[in-house]
């Protein structure tokens, strides 16, 4: 077994030969400050590991091809001490990700440069990680669920309803909760829940390649309330759409951090929100009942239903409820051929003053029927066994909140 009492950083290379030198002249600090071992081969990889000792494992994608996810998670077992670092091309970003889902640590463009591997390195295995990182590193949160709230067009609630429900899940479950702000055109947390925001997704973008939990911890403003909240830049601030490959590398950071992630995403409906939609767990997609209403949302169902999304993935939640000559929970049914799964109740001075005070009703009001019908829905999602079944989470009791969709205190 080789020595591992010197105090070099020792790393286990797995590429081709071309890639040896490369990755040599690259590395920062004097030959000295780390010590390298090579392997050409995938097959030797795992068998080396155990006799190294490598606390960073840089894996060529070239060398591993498509057994990249299943290599990263034996390595992820064998070495749980060890950084695992992606080698890819711009092309093979997705490939980069199945990884990272795998438990890769993040990955550094070929050709191979100094700053960049050297900023890599210090960002996975040098920088000191904050409490949530350290926390996905103890296993806690690996696989959050993901709920992205939904509208057809603005001023239906949809803001609302995601901030309460956030706050209500976080008070049922005990657990942390992340949220984003997914409403590139017209971002509102910042202000609904009076953030003084320092940072927003848009810093994230070009550090992709060196993201870990420290890094999206370090741009998470944290509310009164608990919650963490990743916002968004003022629409002239983000200089392009953010891609598919952008919103997968963040959601699945997310993920390892939070047991529960809230997006709130606004329109339009192009690639960047079909981009979230894609990951989520549940689309909660709020309505009101009205006829106008309803004819939009039928779109919007329909264009996810052509995306291939089950119809069960879809949570149709009419908000505004009890407004006067409004639709009853029966008819939208029929109109939309969807199940409505929950109502919640007509408040607007209140909805109107908790935004305009930058306090969410699942705090300052909490006896009002629209915060209770929302810890109701909260209740729900927390112990819906479809979702707690993956998450490791213990399924609780329902509260006496929990009530069909009908029930007398929210239909009235």
């Amino acid at each position: 077994m080789e020595d591992t009492k010197d105090q070099s950083l020792r790393i286990l290379l797995a590429s081709r030969e071309d890639l040896r030198g490369e990755v040599a002249q690259a590395l920062p600090g004097s030959p000295g400050d780390h010590r390298v071992f090579w392997v050409s081969e995938a097959e030797l990889l795992l068998s080396r590991v155990p006799d190294l000792a490598p606390q960073v494992i840089l894996l060529d994608q070239d060398l591993a091809q498509t057994k990249t996810p299943s290599l990263v998670r034996q390595l992820c077992v064998r070495a749980p001490r060890a950084a695992v670092l992606l080698l890819i091309t711009p092309e093979q970003l997705p490939a980069a990700n199945q990884a990272v889902l795998a438990g890769a640590r993040a990955f550094a463009l070929k050709p191979i440069q100094s700053e960049e591997l050297s900023r890599t390195l210090n960002q996975v295995f040098v920088a000191p990680r904050a409490p949530a990182a350290a926390a996905a590193q103890r296993g806690q949160g690996q696989n959050g669920r993901v709920l992205v709230f939904v509208a057809p067009k603005g001023g239906t609630g949809r803001t609302t309803l995601a901030i309460n429900t956030a706050i209500s899940l976080r008070l049922c479950s005990k657990a942390p909760v992340a949220m984003v702000d997914a409403d590139y055109a017209a971002p509102a947390l910042d202000v609904a829940l009076s953030l003084g925001t320092q940072h927003t997704i848009a810093e994230l973008l070009p550090r992709l390649q060196q993201l870990d939990e420290a890094m999206v911890s370090g741009m998470m403003e944290t509310h009164t309330s608990g919650i963490q909240v990743l916002t968004a830049p003022p629409p002239q601030h983000l200089k392009s759409a953010i891609s598919l490959p952008q919103v997968q590398q963040i959601l699945v950071v997310l993920k390892r951090m939070f047991p529960w992630i809230i997006v709130d995403l606004g329109l339009p409906m192009d690639d960047t929100a079909f981009a979230f939609l894609e990951f989520a767990d549940r689309i909660v997609m709020t309505v009101w009942p009205e006829m106008i209403a309803l004819r939009n949302t039928r779109l919007m169902i329909e264009q996810l239903r052509s995306r291939g999304c089950p119809e069960d993935k879809i949570w149709l939640v009419v908000n505004r409820a009890t407004i006067p000559g409004g639709l009853s929970a029966h008819d939208i049914e029929e109109r939309l051929h969807i199940k409505v799964r929950f109502c919640i109740p007509d408040d607007q001075p209140l909805a109107t003053r908790s935004i305009n005070r930058g306090v969410p009703m699942a705090i300052y009001n909490k006896r009002s029927a629209v915060a209770h019908a929302v810890m109701a829905m909260a209740q729900l999602i927390h112990t819906d066994p479809t979702l707690v079944r993956e998450s490791g989470q213990g399924v609780r009791p329902a509260s006496r909140l929990a009530r069909p969709l009908h029930a007398p205190s929210l239909a009235r």
